[in-house]
């Protein structure tokens, strides 16, 4: 956007040094501001452990995308060299971490400030994925006319029950093998106040149940790039933090759900509640639902299916 506002100011004055701003100059510079108002953005929200990306289909596609860089989830942040091989766990059991005292508000501050700077550009879809649901819901509360429609993908959407982690309490949420990565946890949470996984171990017990929970159906290069672009730290309070949505807010603006069939972190009875409960919540404006056959951290086969959806909504 920021390229295609400097090419039309260029343009311009290079007609007005001429002596030739013609009115079909400048309705055709109108013309070109009113289709870039016509293109949505689709602003991406990660999950646990995630960093900022966009997607490069869509915008290949004519959209705008852009990933929200959540407080503390920086690489250059993150990463050290007791992480990289061979590792120093011990040093990396005490490292600071950049996500100690990190809360859901400061992930939605975050997010609110991208869809305030792009919303002036036109139609705003807000995209988020597993534990990024919370924070979008939270969001739409803050901005709900700026954004045109939320889309969870695989991810939490608080209604009746507070939290992800009072989701992952019901009968439907303690099926989920999100605790695999239990053995893979460096240090002590309560001192780093921070939950930090060692993805990049080669220990094949920790190895063989992640896949399982979160890529059972991607091959092994598929898996370890996942794992290989995850961020050790990830805050110890968002899970737990109130997510639950305004009627008033959150509630009416347009929703999305892309269910996965194959997810075994949220499994896919505990998206059917959520789903269901949000619909109950507010019957008005139900959840428009997609379903794709994929695992919670989708393989590229899947996302190519999630992008036809994102694709479509924008149409």
């Amino acid at each position: 956007m920021n390229e295609l506002t400097r090419r039309t100011a260029f343009q311009l004055a290079a007609a007005g040094a001429a002596g030739t701003v013609t009115a079909g100059g400048v309705a055709g510079a109108a013309t070109a501001a009113a289709k870039r108002k016509d293109v949505t953005t689709f602003v991406f929200v990660t999950g646990s452990n995630g960093v900022a990306t966009g997607d490069s289909e869509l915008s290949l596609r004519g959209h705008r995308t852009v990933g929200v860089s959540l407080p503390g989830h920086g690489p250059e942040e993150q990463l050290h060299r007791a992480y990289q091989a061979p590792q120093d766990l011990a040093k990396l059991a005490a490292l600071p971490s950049p996500m100690a005292g990190v809360t859901l508000d400061d992930y939605v501050e975050a997010t609110v400030d991208v869809v305030r700077r792009v919303s002036r550009y036109g139609p705003v879809i807000l995209v988020g994925g597993s534990l990024g649901g919370s924070t979008i819901t939270k969001a739409a509360d803050e901005v709900p006319d700026l954004i045109d429609r939320l889309v969870y993908v695989g991810a939490y959407c608080c209604t009746k029950l507070s939290s992800p982690a009072a989701y992952l309490e019901t009968p439907e949420g303690r099926t989920s093998l999100g605790s695999a990565i239990l053995p893979g946890v460096v240090g002590d949470p309560r001192v780093l106040r921070a939950i930090r996984i060692n993805w990049r171990t080669n220990d094949k017990k920790f190895l063989d149940a992640a896949k399982a929970a979160f890529m059972a159906e991607g091959t092994d290069g598929e898996f370890l790039a996942m794992l290989n672009s995850s961020l050790p730290d990830e805050s110890l309070q968002v899970s737990s933090a109130d997510a639950r949505g305004r009627k008033d807010a959150w509630g009416r603006v347009r929703r999305v759900y892309v269910r996965q069939t194959l997810d075994r972190v949220i499994p896919p009875a505990l998206q059917d509640r959520m789903i269901r409960e949000a619909d109950e919540a507010t019957p008005e404006n139900r959840f428009k639902v997609f379903t794709v056959e994929g695992p919670h951290a989708p393989t590229p086969r899947t996302y190519r299916q999630i992008t036809e959806i994102l694709d479509r909504l924008a149409k």
